[in-house]
């Protein structure tokens, strides 16, 4: 079938079923988003620029998976992995702006991938039009349960005795680990040996076994270890007043304003119409408080984070410098 016959006989299903999709809107806060003639009218496209089981990718398909009863329309999840996500990214900002492709963007697409690639040339602040943040992703500080440390400030302590002699574990040089790790070391004031290794599992399997002292890396990477006692939780990485893991505090705690988390956002080509952005953006804040994504959410290690446009570009303004100067603090040269 043609793609303009798929499109005129959705458009036919969605008159057929108009009456059943005003009733089941009735139990959300906005009501009957698709009235006669406004956006959407078609399918939604959703280009996620990770591999298909990624974390981007199941945060995008979980949003994904609760917005058609709140747009009156599928939205289909389209994986345009490589480069570091770079390949998907440009692949959104080259589409059209009319708000049926959009990019289900994340910190190390838009803001490490334009600082470590020579390659990548679009602007993450300027070639975009911005719609929503939809998740933060903490970061925990961990370490090997033989070490004789049960805080960050006693980490960074012991840390500091050692005279730069700990070993800090990585997923690799450039990794959200490794720049996570670098930056609190930079803000605490204390040094620990860099150790690369060549995926996230296997430099928090180095420190559960004692081979490194900790590692700072994304949630979903050692909560089950933590539970499982083979790794001893310290804090968190996001802001002093979040609480996203139960019982764990916060670094900022010991090492005041310190923040170093991973985000997803939603995001459009240049020139999304007001009137678009503004039906996403109220979609999305209603899709984020239902129950079940913040089940599924809590279970990938995410934290809902609906806000406007311009909560999202400061917020990346502020991430992108932040990487910027634990780079040059880890002395990281792109490539």
């Amino acid at each position: 079938m043609k793609e303009t016959s798929i499109v005129n006989t959705l458009h036919h299903i969605n008159r057929r079923q108009g009456l059943f999709w005003m009733a089941a809107a009735s139990a959300f806060p906005l009501q009957a988003f698709a009235q006669a003639g406004a956006y959407p009218q078609r399918p939604v496209r959703f280009i996620v620029p990770n591999a298909a089981g990624s974390s981007v990718d199941t945060i995008g398909r979980i949003v994904a998976n609760q917005l058609p009863p709140l747009l009156h329309q599928a939205v289909v999840v389209d994986n345009k992995a490589g480069a570091a996500g770079a390949i998907g990214i440009e692949a959104g900002r080259m589409a059209a702006a009319d708000g049926y492709s959009l990019i289900v963007a994340s910190s190390s697409a838009i803001t490490v991938a334009p600082l470590l690639q020579k390659a990548v040339t679009y602007k993450p602040l300027v070639d975009f039009d911005f719609v929503s943040l939809i998740a933060l992703l903490p970061n925990v500080l961990v370490c090997t349960p033989s070490l004789n440390v049960k805080s960050t400030a006693e980490l960074i302590a012991y840390a500091r005795s050692k005279g730069g002699k700990t070993n800090m574990a990585s997923a690799g040089i450039g990794s959200a680990s490794h720049l996570a790790g670098v930056a609190l070391q930079t803000a605490a004031g204390f040094e620990s040996l860099h150790v690369p290794y060549k995926s996230g599992s296997a430099g928090v399997a180095s420190v559960v076994s004692g081979e490194t002292d900790w590692v700072l890396t994304p949630a979903p990477a050692a909560l089950g270890l933590v539970a499982a006692g083979r790794l001893r939780l310290l804090a968190h990485s996001m802001a002093q007043d979040a609480h996203p893991i139960p019982n764990a505090p916060s670094i900022a705690d010991a090492v005041p304003g310190f923040e170093f988390a991973g985000w997803i956002g939603l995001m459009a080509p240049k020139g999304l119409p007001p009137q678009v952005a503004d039906t996403l953006r109220k979609a999305l804040a209603t899709a984020l408080q239902q129950p079940a994504l913040r089940e599924a959410f809590e279970s990938n290690g995410a934290v809902p984070s609906a806000g406007s446009a311009q909560d999202f570009r400061s917020y990346l303004a502020r991430d992108i410098e932040r990487t910027r100067k634990a780079i040059q603090a880890g002395g990281i040269q792109p490539e």
